[in-house]
């Protein structure tokens, strides 16, 4: 498959309309059709579904669709990055990870590096655990934070300068609010709203997770980031279970967070792919994380 008939697929998609996506990449309609005729023989299945009003993806279309979008932006990055001045560095730098205060020494590193390299910049992917990890496996992002987890040979990994505190973020108003910490035995008889990623944390979240499941705790509800598990919270779905710091609890606030005494802290860690070749831009980056979590050692 060739970018240019990939990127022709792709504008194809986003139209809906062979038409509207010809005069999009300026070329005869005619020839666009046959671009997508001849991707569809090459890939030996339908892609789209040709209707009066324009086009639909078929299901194999969904996923090309998904696989084009990551292809043609890790080649456009590749391309920017090799016509990049040696003089200067420059480029991007990707970052994913889920919701925690360890991100806020990414945030540090990279606004040193900006104010020194302004043509150097931050792209922030957040997910959880096995959304970013698979993101990094596949080159669409450079680095990974991850919380917990076991160390294997086909990545690096960077302990960082912070662990995070597991507990309850409540409502004000909840009787649970009054206790200055909680075990879990206190739950019982909540219903709960926990983290969904069984696959995050190693040494964290799903021996949580499993834990609260398999002693019969009510799980009510399972979210990826916590913004929207506070609104369940909010609504009176149930408490979550969650870290610290990551919405903000307390006076002026709807909520309350309560630690679980009980609970393990789970360490951060900078993951990125082993041997894999980095940009000047990422190298620079880990070089300064490097720095940042030996000078707080």
């Amino acid at each position: 498959m060739e970018l240019r008939t990939l990127r022709s697929f792709l504008a194809v998609a986003r139209e809906g309309n062979v038409t509207r996506a010809a005069r999009q990449l300026h070329i005869t309609q005619p020839a666009l059709s046959r671009q997508l005729a001849d991707l569809e023989r090459e890939v030996g299945c339908e892609l789209l579904v040709r209707e009066p009003r324009g086009v639909t993806l078929t299901e194999q279309g969904m996923l090309l669709r998904k696989r084009a979008d990551e292809i043609v932006s890790l080649a456009d990055r590749t391309e920017r990055e090799l016509r990049a001045p040696t003089a200067e560095v420059e480029g991007d730098v990707w970052v994913g990870g889920g919701e925690s205060r360890a991100m806020s020494l990414v945030a540090r590193v990279a606004t040193g590096i900006a104010d020194e390299h302004p043509g150097i910049r931050l792209r922030v992917h957040s997910g959880n655990g096995t959304d970013v990890m698979e993101r990094v496996d596949r080159g669409i992002l450079d680095f990974g934070v991850v919380f917990g987890g076991e160390q294997d040979v086909r990545h690096e990994w960077l302990r960082l300068p912070h662990e995070d505190r597991w507990g309850v973020l409540v409502r004000r108003d909840h009787p649970l609010a009054e206790h200055e910490s909680l075990t879990f035995d206190d739950l019982h008889g909540e219903r709960l709203v926990v983290s969904g990623d069984t696959g995050d944390l190693a040494e964290g979240a799903p021996t949580l997770f499993s834990r609260l499941v398999s002693e019969g705790f009510d799980v009510a509800a399972t979210y990826t980031l916590l913004y929207n598990a506070s609104l369940l919270v909010e609504a009176g779905m149930g408490v979550a279970v969650c870290f610290d710091g990551i919405v903000a609890a307390g006076e002026g606030t709807p909520f309350a967070f309560v630690p679980l005494v009980d609970a393990p802290t789970t360490p951060a860690h900078l993951v990125w792919k082993r041997f894999q070749p980095l940009s000047r831009a990422c190298d620079l980056f880990l070089r300064s994380m490097r720095e940042m979590c030996e000078a707080q050692e």
